[in-house]
């Protein structure tokens, strides 16, 4: 950890990610860190995501090093990745004892991260902190919620965000950075319009097509709701290509369902390749909500398939919509080839930032740490919300 009263050492931060958009969102905190000679990171894969197209591909792509320490955490139930991560976690903090320990967003790897730290000196800090779907039947709220709960320094991504902390109460500093998602489109929207031949590759007319992400289990996970969706999705005049996670596509599988109209379902792109389809589509359907935010910074039209969001801002704005299964087709076919209709969901690509949160963030963990070296021991302890 940092030296004594006073003085100033590399703040040490450790990382920890487990997923593709947890690597696209973390990736401007690890540069912004790179850039600081006050501050050392050691990077942490805890390697939830362990296909090759949705993790170790995308270190290369935005430019990382490889992780310090890869966790081969893999899958399993959430308990099993939770618990795993939890005591692998837990053992890096004993062994490198950091300062601050972060993570972003809401995965299991996350809560791993955060539980593991809430037991030991070193603080936590939470990026994309505040965010509420409301849905406990959602894994993913139950992480961010405990995670905030437990947190030292909480980011939260818009003012709106930082009020919730505050009416539920979390006992940490808060603060206001934006959204890390703006740096990462502002970062990379340039450099895959130059590298990426995805539109070539599928033929594609930039604002001529759709693209669509479905990974919830809310939506893979039930037959029949999934068979509605791919049917939406494939009964359009223009093409709707569709990334499809292993898991979703695994899904498509046992419903033995072949695409015969629209519907394009092809194999996980890779960061830049699934940026530059997005920035050129009309509309994406999504129940991501990393893609809803991704959206709204590139002006795309959202359709969401859920029947709520942690991103209201989205909807509040009017650049995303929640639909069900059952309204996905026409609503879809509306924005595919209404062009007014379509260019009023677009206009407010600031709702999250303006691209500058990972220096923000690493600004803070430093400032925030620099402040407790300064004090006596007397005066606060070292982690002062617990």
């Amino acid at each position: 950890m940092s030296g004594s009263s006073g003085q100033r050492f590399p703040v040490e931060i450790l990382v920890v990610v487990g997923t593709r958009p947890e690597l696209v969102k973390v990736a401007p905190v690890l540069r912004a860190a790179a850039a600081d000679d006050a501050v050392d990171v050691t990077l942490v894969h805890t390697n939830q995501h362990y296909d090759a197209s949705l993790s170790e591909r995308f270190f290369e792509v935005l430019g990382l090093d490889a992780p310090d320490e890869n966790l081969e955490i893999g899958s399993g139930s959430h308990a099993e990745q939770t618990a795993s991560a939890l005591v692998a976690v837990d053992e890096l903090l004993e062994r490198h004892a950091p300062d601050v320990v972060v993570a972003q967003g809401d995965t299991n790897a996350v809560l791993s991260a955060a539980l593991a730290a809430s037991k030991r000196p070193s603080a936590f800090a939470h990026v994309e902190a505040g965010l509420r779907s409301f849905d406990r039947s959602m894994p993913e709220e139950t992480n961010r919620v405990v995670a905030d709960h437990v947190t030292d320094l909480a980011f939260a991504p818009t003012e709106d965000a930082a009020a919730r902390l505050r009416s539920e109460s979390v006992a940490a500093d808060v603060f206001v950075t934006g959204n890390t998602v703006v740096d990462a489109c502002l970062e990379h929207s340039t450099i895959a319009a130059e590298q990426s031949t995805v539109r070539d590759r599928f033929d594609l007319r930039e604002e001529s097509y759709g693209v669509a992400t479905i990974h919830r289990p809310r939506n893979a996970d039930d037959p029949e709701r999934l068979r509605e969706i791919l049917r939406a999705l494939d009964d359009q005049t223009d093409p709707v290509v569709f990334p499809a996670h292993p898991r979703t596509a695994a899904a498509i599988d046992d419903l033995d369902y072949d695409p015969s109209g629209s519907l394009r379902v092809v194999e996980p792109l890779d960061y830049l390749d699934f940026l530059d389809l997005l920035s050129n589509a009309r509309v994406v359907v999504t129940d991501s909500g990393g893609v809803q935010e991704e959206s709204s910074v590139l002006e795309v039209p959202c359709l969401t398939v859920r029947p709520n969001t942690e991103r209201p801002e989205t909807v509040d704005a009017g650049v995303n919509e929640l639909v069900t299964p059952a309204a996905l087709q026409a609503r879809l076919e509306t924005l595919l080839s209404d062009d007014e209709k379509r260019q009023s969901m677009t206009g407010h690509p600031d709702l999250y930032g303006d691209g500058r949160s990972g220096e923000r963030i690493v600004s803070h963990v430093r400032e925030w740490v620099d402040e407790r070296a300064d004090k006596e021991p007397s005066e606060e302890p070292a982690v002062p919300n617990r």
